[in-house]
């Protein structure tokens, strides 16, 4: 019983990091985070090999108004073995995705 309440907790431990995002990436010349513009990490990365057009989205302002904003998706990579994916909603920085290069 107490070698279950020890794996148990371990086992979603493992399940949960698995499935986190990053906030930042370490990229050739500076570090990207979330909140940064398209500008910015183009400054701090360079140009990325591919740029995606995904779609629109609406979002709303701190003052209630909605606002229909342009999702793109950048992939730099490969880089010592990983791809990058970055998504911008806005043109800020949404989210940073790695994958293993096959």
């Amino acid at each position: 019983m107490t070698m279950i309440k020890t794996l148990f907790p371990c086992a979603l431990l493992v399940l949960l990091a698995g499935t986190a995002n990053a906030s930042t990436w370490r990229c050739d010349r500076a570090i990207a985070s979330t909140g940064d513009t398209t500008a910015e990490v183009q400054a701090k990365c360079g140009e990325p090999n591919n740029r995606s057009f995904i779609g629109y989205k609406d979002q709303t302002d701190r003052y209630g108004f909605t606002h229909e904003v342009q999702i793109e998706e950048w992939s730099y990579g490969p880089r010592n073995g990983m791809n990058y994916f970055l998504r911008f909603e806005g043109n800020r920085l949404e989210r940073i995705d790695s994958k293993r290069g096959d």
